[in-house]
């Protein structure tokens, strides 16, 4: 259990938000499913709301930009200059969604997403460094880019965050095209794979999984506030996960540390 107070390195996942057309709707099943509770940024910053753990930001709800958007969590990549980042994803194929802007106060940010159709922020920090929950219940604690190409997908993210890449343990048995990456320190940051049976016609995308205190309540709560189970949980060598959808169709993952402490 510990707090981030330093500004996260470039190239590693630093925040996560979700867009939803009825966010209090979203703000009332978060909060039953993970324990968050929430502050309203306010009316300047679209009412965006910062799901906390003891008063420290953990992730952010907001509302769709526009008609007709699909509800989703965004994973964020942090970087030293978003600017430059726009630049290299543009370079090596992929596209910028909206950005870069600044958020008063906070970061400088843009959506993208990589050659494979796959949607991430990149995050510039300014005052808000992201996530400050770590290795607890409510943290973001980990993230997979779900990859249509995933050769293509590892080029790409080398080529503009740095990825690294190595296999992901023999602890955990053989995984088809699916490998952890690092960043500069070499600390796991997530993983990269294919689509791990994900219905015929998803897209590429990127996975949040946020820590609980109690996954199969949590999973309770998911079916009590109208959400669904896409992979029920199950006992891994990194803790207990699952898998769910929420009530507007977004996916993320729920994970119980193992027994015994922090997967970390």
């Amino acid at each position: 259990m510990s707090t981030r107070t330093e500004p996260w390195p470039a190239g590693t996942p630093c925040w996560v938000d979700l867009s939803v057309p009825d966010v209090q709707g979203a703000v009332a099943f978060y909060a039953a499913v993970i324990g968050w509770t929430f502050v309203d940024s306010g009316p300047d910053y679209g009412n965006y709301q910062i799901g906390q753990m003891d008063g420290r930001a953990a992730a952010g709800i907001g509302p769709v930009m526009q008609e007709g958007q699909p509800s989703a969590w965004t994973v964020y990549l942090a970087s030293d200059d978003v600017d430059a980042t726009a630049t290299l994803i543009g370079e090596h194929g992929g596209s910028i969604y909206a950005g870069p802007m600044d958020i008063p106060g906070s970061g400088r940010m843009l959506i993208a997403a990589d050659p494979t159709g796959g949607v991430f922020g990149v995050w510039q920090q300014t005052g808000m460094i992201g996530t400050a929950v770590l290795d607890e219940p409510g943290a973001f604690t980990w993230d997979d880019a779900r990859l249509h190409d995933v050769e293509a997908g590892k080029r790409f993210y080398a080529d503009v965050f740095g990825f690294r890449y190595s296999p992901l343990g023999p602890e955990a048995g053989e995984t088809a095209d699916y490998e952890v990456f690092s960043i500069r320190d070499g600390r796991p940051a997530g993983g990269i794979g294919g689509m791990m049976g994900a219905p015929p016609g998803t897209p590429s995308h990127w996975l949040a999984y946020f820590t609980v205190a109690d996954v199969d309540a949590s999973f309770d709560a998911v079916g009590d506030g109208g959400g669904s189970v896409l992979m029920s949980p199950e006992d891994t060598p990194f803790g207990r996960i699952g898998v769910v959808r929420d009530p507007f169709g977004a996916t993320f993952g729920l994970h119980g540390a193992p027994a015994g402490g922090s997967e970390n």
